[in-house]
């Protein structure tokens, strides 16, 4: 057929777009785990028959990206002939799931019913994928894995296995996962959450095929791919073009003190957007190597955001993007490294900003607070007996742009569709209670437009049990821009006030009944030289409990306040 004119296009589009949302609903109204249903630790896509992404719902925005990646493996893995429809496949081998174990992604092949023939299997018209973050999967250690150093400690392996066999549960594999779990009621309920959200999809995928006919639908496919290629074609155009290199230090790996080296070039030129972390660190002992999937996914989420951030995503917008990593590096995880704490992934969004401001510094914003403070208990809860393993990822101020002031305190750049984990929920389901959560005076880094705040928590323990905090950007500053100043990094205080005080990053402490911790979250970089901040500005910030008017006077030589 010819081209579909453009209502239809919308029409169809929207609706490709509306069963993804539908997904998500589905997801969030029937995870057992919060940081699924409140966190939103989750991304959703669609696929055509032949694995372009077509349409994805609001998640995480790193996950998006690595489910392209993932889904092709899982699919190569199984085979096409081998799919049937109700069977669903689940993939968390790191190197091919683009993440680390406990990220479980469930895809599923959809059919389209011949009318002529009810009893055949139909034909493939596309795929399915939920990817969510499951509390337990057996590792060596409950809730997080902070120091493994091989892949064989952090939990059950399933390379691409079917789980569901043509709409029934496969027996024997849901229950290896019951058994290899030390919550099985959370994750064997989010299982099936995540099916109840391919279900979803598989329905409306089907009903927009019978509705307007294959031949239409993969029409609109082809036409809406192609226009997301050209726009991000004409917008890679349109940056300016040269190649901008960027140094940042992890803190630790989790095994040793020692800082890791992360470096990336940035490239534009010739219609390409190419991204290569030569330069940086070979693979190391602890669990922070990314799997090339996680390294494309992020590099995604910042090519995105300086081509087409106002469009909706589909295969067509990546067309233009190349990221390099050789295997046995850092950015390139091969069996068995270990790589369950992924926060490289989140400095490493950062460090790809950091070589673009070099060439485009009128687009570009300094540093957010660096990192994603994550923090979460682990214990058994006095209520019901049963063990817990509840996480949250504390925000952060972003950096200031070239004409206004960061926000903050907000989720990090990473994960901004994400929440943190509400107050009441981690009171509810922990042994935590919160003494206070409030802006932190005087973080966001100085300028003449300033930096987003950051946050401070002071947490005193109820029950005992385990604290894990999971920072690695402790020890350097957010960087600033044209002459803005840096914040003060993020920090971990254990046991403060007493002779066992000290600071931690990535760390699982021992805590007891009035145990306390507090956590001091990162403000965003400063912009331009402090002295030149409006008066009116600085007053506001005072009035608002941003700046101190010591801070005020120190920084920016401002004396008129009361």
């Amino acid at each position: 057929m010819g081209e579909p004119d453009g209502a239809t296009v919308e029409v169809v589009r929207s609706y490709l777009v509306s069963a993804a949302e539908e997904m998500r609903a589905a997801l969030v109204r029937t995870a057992f785990n919060p940081v699924i249903y409140e966190v939103y630790d989750f991304g959703i896509s669609i696929y055509d028959a032949e694995l372009r992404l077509v349409a994805e719902s609001t998640g995480l925005s790193r996950f998006l990206g690595a489910n392209d990646y993932s889904i092709g493996k899982g699919v190569e893995y199984v085979g096409v002939d081998n799919l049937e429809p109700g069977d669903v496949v689940l993939l968390n081998y790191p190197y091919w799931n683009a993440a680390h174990s406990y990220d479980a992604t469930l895809f599923s092949p959809v059919f389209l019913p011949d009318p002529a023939d009810p009893d055949g299997d139909g034909t493939l018209i596309g795929f399915l994928c939920v990817r969510a973050h499951w509390m337990d999967l057996g590792a060596k250690d409950p809730g997080y894995v902070l120091d493994s150093t091989d892949m064989h400690q952090e939990g059950i392996i399933f390379p691409g296995t079917k789980v569901f066999r043509r709409g029934e549960p496969a027996h024997e594999i849901v229950e290896l996962i019951r058994f290899n779990s030390r919550m099985p009621d959370l994750v064997i309920g989010d299982l099936h959450a995540q099916v109840a959200a391919l279900r979803t999809g598989e329905r409306r995928l089907i009903d927009v095929y019978a509705r307007y006919g294959r031949g239409t639908v993969d029409a609109v496919v082809a036409t809406v791919v192609a226009a997301a290629e050209a726009s991000t074609a004409e917008a890679v155009a349109a940056l300016p073009q040269g190649s901008w290199t960027a140094v940042d230090w992890l803190d630790d790996d989790g095994i040793t003190d020692e800082p890791i080296r992360m470096q990336v070039t940035v490239t534009v030129a010739d219609g390409r957007f190419t991204v290569d972390f030569a330069g940086s660190s070979p693979a190391v002992p602890g669990p922070v190597n990314l799997p090339l999937g996680a390294t494309i996914a992020t590099a995604r989420v910042a090519f995105k955001a300086v081509t087409t951030p106002t469009e909706q995503t589909n295969a067509g917008h990546f067309t233009a993007l190349e990221v390099r990593a050789e295997p046995g590096t850092l950015f390139h995880a091969v069996y068995p490294a270990a790589t369950f704490t992924q926060w490289t992934g989140t400095v490493a969004l950062e460090l790809i900003y950091k070589a673009l401001a070099q060439g485009m510094p009128e687009r570009l914003p300094a540093s957010s607070g660096g990192d994603v403070p994550g923090f979460m208990m682990v214990g058994t809860h006095p209520d019901t007996g049963q063990m817990f393993a509840v996480s949250n990822n504390d925000p952060v101020g972003w950096g200031a742009s070239p004409d206004h002031d960061g926000i903050g305190p907000v989720n990090h750049l990473c994960q901004t569709q994400a929440r943190n984990t509400p107050v009441e929920v981690l009171e509810a389901k922990t042994g935590m209670f919160f003494e206070r959560v409030e802006i932190r005076a005087d973080s966001g880094g100085a300028g003449r437009f300033r930096g987003g705040s950051g946050l401070r928590r002071d947490i005193r323990f109820v029950t005992p049990g385990e604290f894990l905090s999971v920072i690695k950007k402790t020890r350097s500053r957010p960087w600033a821009l044209d002459g803005g100043l840096e914040p003060d990094p993020n920090q971990v205080v254990v046991f403060p006030g007493t002779d066992r005080e000290a600071r931690v990053s990535t760390k699982r402490t021992r805590v007891e009944v009035g145990d306390r911790i507090t956590l001091l979250t990162a403000g965003g970089g400063g912009h331009g030289d402090p002295a030149d901040r409006d008066v009116a500005a600085i007053r506001h910030d005072i009035a608002e409990g941003y700046v101190t008017p010591a801070a005020a006077r120190q920084i920016y030589g401002f004396e008129d306040y009361p």
